[in-house]
């Protein structure tokens, strides 16, 4: 009985990652405050779970469609089973520091719904880059890439809620958004383990190619989180969506240029 409950434990944190990762319908554990900040535990595992529909996309579409058609289709999947979780953050995050100098300023310009020029222009590049460098991945690793990006991406999470606080103060409104309930929640524990599990995973698929890839994803994952600290003093939902972004790109733009 005691083992049982370590199990269940484990399964809802899963399925709380899945669910607020993707758009898969998947049975609900019960609510906990503390089930999202658990569930970080379980992001890289997601990702690879996203990556692995990347790859059955390329597999059925490849063998008729030229490389680009396909690497644009790919990026209409991950958009799409992800309910642009990721390229929200990305674009509120750029309006919200393109447009703010104050931390207060900064933070009002990320909660508003509107998307603004920087945004807009972000969440282009960010989809365009993302096509043309999948296209451009060499054909024999391509695979391995497709599986490697999205769970590096999704582990920038735990460093970031391992580190750094939330911007916005815990009692400020509803829920205070992701960030509140995920920052400075994650254990040291949950990061070592999300992390070796990581690790594991890219250097099976990519081997002797697979520093490159950890090491851009780290130096992404420090430098925006020095960067969303020194400006707002911590890290908001929409600060891991544009971390989580520019991380992914990062690991494509290795595979090219390897």
């Amino acid at each position: 009985m005691s083992l049982i409950a370590p199990i269940r434990q484990l399964w809802f944190d899963l399925l709380t990652a899945t669910q607020f990762l993707t758009r898969l319908r998947v049975p609900s554990g019960p609510y906990e405050q503390d089930s999202l900040a658990r569930a970080v535990r379980f992001f890289p595992v997601v990702g690879l779970l996203i990556g692995s529909g990347s790859l059955l996309v390329y597999w059925v579409l490849a063998p008729h469609l030229p490389s680009t058609v396909v690497a644009l289709l790919i990026v209409v999947y991950l958009v799409a089973i992800t309910g642009c979780l990721h390229e929200d953050g990305l674009a509120d995050s750029v309006d919200g520091f393109g447009g703010g100098w104050e931390r207060e300023k900064v933070l009002a310009i990320m909660r508003d719904s509107r998307i603004g020029t920087y945004g807009a222009s972000a969440l282009a590049l960010s989809l365009l880059a993302r096509v043309l460098l999948i296209a451009s991945l060499p054909q024999n690793e391509r695979a391995s890439y497709l599986l490697v990006a999205p769970v590096l991406s999704r582990w920038t999470t735990l460093p970031l809620s391992f580190f750094l606080a939330p911007a916005r103060e815990r009692n400020e409104g509803e829920m205070d958004g992701q960030g509140a309930r995920i920052a400075r929640l994650t254990t040291r524990g949950t990061l070592i383990v999300a992390s070796l599990f990581t690790l594991v995973i890219v250097f099976a698929l990519l081997r002797v190619r697979a520093l490159a890839p950890v090491l851009v994803s780290a130096g992404v994952t420090l430098a925006t989180g020095l960067y969303y600290n020194h400006r707002i003093g911590g890290v908001t939902g929409d600060c891991f969506g544009a971390t989580n972004q520019l991380a992914e790109v990062a690991v494509f733009l290795c595979g090219v240029w390897a």
